[in-house]
């Protein structure tokens, strides 16, 4: 409805939501279908894979915290999560595990 009206950034921010919370969301070519894939063979969350990608880029836990509406304890749950699944130990080593480009791999 919000591409309807030419609200691409409110629709795309809607997608972004809907995808985190697990909803299956329609893909209208506009943006990608959801966060920076992980490699082949784990299976992150859609929120875990969000998390992981803005810990990646440099975003502290508040501060990943702030923009997705969560607590810096619900992030730092998150990433436990994320190394345990990755088999890392540290934010350093996300560059060497989640690629960069979202089209090289999928999402659970």
């Amino acid at each position: 409805m919000l591409d309807a009206m030419g609200m691409e950034a409110f629709a795309g921010r809607a997608r972004r939501e809907l995808t985190s919370a697990g909803e299956p969301v329609r893909n209208t070519g506009r943006e990608p279908a959801g966060p920076d894939p992980v490699p082949a063979g784990v299976a992150l969350t859609a929120q875990e894979a969000l998390v992981a990608r803005l810990a990646r880029d440099g975003l502290s836990n508040p501060e990943i915290g702030t923009r997705l509406f969560i607590s810096s304890r619900t992030v730092q749950y998150h990433l436990r999560k994320v190394f345990t699944k990755l088999g890392i130990s540290s934010r350093s080593q996300l560059y060497r595990v989640l690629p960069s480009d979202p089209a090289s791999a999928g999402l659970r």
